[in-house]
């Protein structure tokens, strides 16, 4: 598809900055690819990352069209050859008709480079996450409202997840029909209903949790087979927070960030939960000694990630609660891996130099290479991506060994590595 002038003028833009700042291919090799979100032209930009520097270099023919309004989740399919992109739309609003959302399929050719092969539509309206089953067989859309109609009102304001399973080699979606729920005319719901407002959802072993907003909860699903979402026996989940912001997992873990100010807390908390089994499974039982608060001066914690090892947890904050020092910043937490309980990355109960650590403005996403070695975050607000070494041992981070900023397209929004393609 030909980029309009916008789009020229943006990748131009990308790749002159890239080449002032040494965003060169030096080093081992590429070791993984890396697409990155921005909603200011709908766009998706490319970028090789270093094996040897950390460093991204701009896939040829980046910045690719989203081909959608809105572009605000990713997702890849185990293997690297097909990239899923969620555009959110617009929603309607008294006479503007809005901008139904969509999901655009791409195959991933040599050096990264995207190709659109076509859209889809999820069942409900408003499509704000996407995730790919483990095995690649399914991909899994969060909708933020289900349809409302006279054969199955919504009067709740529920959310749903829409399943496709995913062809092997093509790529292509094929809507999988909710058996277990049918509407008044005795027909099989083509979704599966979820919590008010959902904004997350990820899948930790056979379970699926999405993260409601509208209510604070999370709602859990079972996986079963032929794509199937089967409820629990324990359907809503009722966490206590205030501002339920993401979802991350670790093995049997589950980590949820609450922006909301406490007494104890003015940064948020982590909220943390093993992963019940056998007549309790999916449910979520609260770690021993309950939440744990942020860093001290942190704020407006957005999101999580557990790293590759599952040793330590990044908490990404957009705020900061310093009048001298309003960074962005992540707060490094241990992972114990008996327990899952989370302590502040340092010694004896003091962070470490530099945690929180400092990133672009406005940290949206966060991802690791393949290799455990590299870490970025898509920053909103200045339009960059921030690099970091990851320490092997203790999970610090620390600047790239060249560059730790990179150029990126217009108000970036969330990301997906890949490590190759086959």
């Amino acid at each position: 598809m030909r980029l309009s002038r916008i789009g020229r003028v943006s990748l131009a833009v990308v790749v002159s900055v890239a080449l002032g700042l040494g965003m060169t291919a030096c080093g081992g090799g590429t070791v993984a690819f890396m697409w990155v979100l921005g909603t200011q032209y709908n766009q998706v930009a490319g970028f090789k990352v270093d094996n040897f520097t950390g460093n991204l270099t701009p896939v040829v023919g980046s910045p690719f069209s989203s081909n959608g309004t809105n572009p605000i989740s990713i997702a890849v399919k185990p293997g690297g050859r097909f990239v899923y992109v969620i555009n959110k739309g617009v929603p309607a609003a008294g006479t503007n008709a809005g901008t139904p959302g969509n999901i655009a399929l791409f195959s991933v050719g040599g050096d990264g480079i995207l190709t659109f092969q076509q859209t889809y539509t999820s069942r409900g309206s408003t499509p704000v996450w996407a995730t790919v089953s483990s095995d690649g067989t399914y991909l899994y859309v969060l909708d933020t409202l289900y349809p409302d109609t006279p054969e199955y009102p919504n009067p709740d304001g529920l959310g749903d997840v829409t399943v496709f399973a995913i062809d092997p080699n093509t790529g292509r979606l094929q809507l999988v029909p909710n058996q277990q729920i049918k509407d008044s005319n005795q027909t099989q719901l083509t979704f599966f209903p979820v919590g008010p407002s959902p904004v997350m959802m990820r899948v930790s072993g056979s379970c699926l949790f999405t993260v409601n907003s509208g209510n604070q909860t999370v709602f859990p699903y079972a996986v079963g087979t032929s794509g199937q979402l089967v409820v629990t026996a324990n359907s809503t989940i009722t966490t206590g927070a205030g501002n339920l912001t993401s979802i991350s997992t670790s093995g049997n873990y589950v980590y949820l960030t609450d922006a909301a100010p406490t007494a104890d807390s003015q940064g948020g908390r982590i909220l943390a939960y093993t992963v019940g089994s056998g007549s309790a499974a999916c449910s979520l039982n609260t770690l021993t000694g309950g939440p744990v608060n942020n860093l001290p001066l942190t704020s407006n914690p957005v999101y999580s990630m557990a790293d590759n090892r599952g040793r330590t947890l990044y908490v990404l904050n957009r705020s900061s609660l310093d009048p001298t020092n309003q960074t962005s910043s992540i707060s490094a937490f241990t992972i114990d891996p008996t327990t899952g309980k989370l302590q502040v990355l340092g010694t004896g109960g003091s962070a470490a130099a530099g945690n929180p650590y400092a990133v672009g403005a406005g940290p949206t996403c966060m991802v690791e290479d393949p290799t455990n070695q590299w870490a970025y975050t898509s920053n909103n607000i200045d339009g960059t991506i921030t690099g970091k070494r990851v320490d092997s041992n203790s999970g610090e981070l620390r600047e790239l060994p060249r560059n730790s900023t990179f150029p990126t397209i217009g108000q970036p929004t969330c990301m997906v590595l890949s490590q190759n393609v086959n």
